[in-house]
């Protein structure tokens, strides 16, 4: 009986803590929460997961969906809200964010990178250099399209629903940028 009470009194400490990180993933020193507000939706965080470029740390991703999955193809095809959040643990400029991308797209969803030329234009055109600390943002809404975000300001929204399912290849697809970071984001 005394091992039970101590450890309910063990779980209650550790619950009533004031920023113990019951509410948000952390991965290489970044937090996030475990659930954003998109109009009203709720999304919750289905994993976190660190892009390398050889061993230089680059950003940590999360991705939140409205039910959490371990099925990539199912995430990626779902005409339903997600978001993949990037923070950048390092400096990244325009051309090395759009070189980054275009090979992705290449490698996950060649003809569909084809076919959706104009709207890769548009999201080259639209992103940016960032900064140590900066977050990119991509929300799809099956109403409304994708769309991409810089330190909380929208940038651009691309209307074409087959956009989201080529953009979120890039980390969800057969070949992400590195597989530690599908796996994150996919919570395994």
């Amino acid at each position: 009986m005394r091992r039970i009470a101590l450890l309910f009194a063990g779980l209650a400490v550790f619950v009533l803590v004031p920023g113990s990180e019951l509410r948000a993933g952390t991965l290489a020193g970044i937090t996030l929460p475990d659930t954003i507000q998109i109009q009203a939706t709720t999304l919750l965080l289905n994993g976190l997961g660190l892009r390398k470029k050889f061993v230089i740390k680059v950003y940590v991703a999360g991705l939140y969906v409205q039910k959490k999955s371990s099925d990539a193809d199912a995430i990626v095809t779902a005409n339903a809200p997600k978001r993949v959040v990037m923070h950048f643990v390092r400096s990244v400029s325009k051309s090395q964010m759009v070189n980054a991308f275009d090979e992705s797209f290449k490698n996950n969803s060649p003809d569909a990178s084809k076919a959706m030329k104009s709207e890769i234009d548009q999201l080259f055109a639209a992103i940016e250099g960032l900064k140590e600390g900066d977050e990119m943002a991509f929300t799809f809404l099956p109403d409304a399209g994708t769309t991409l975000a810089i330190n909380g300001k929208d940038k651009l929204t691309i209307a074409s629903p087959g956009f989201g399912a080529l953009l979120f290849s890039v980390w969800l697809g057969p070949k992400p940028p590195n597989p530690e970071l599908k796996k994150g984001l996919l919570g395994l």
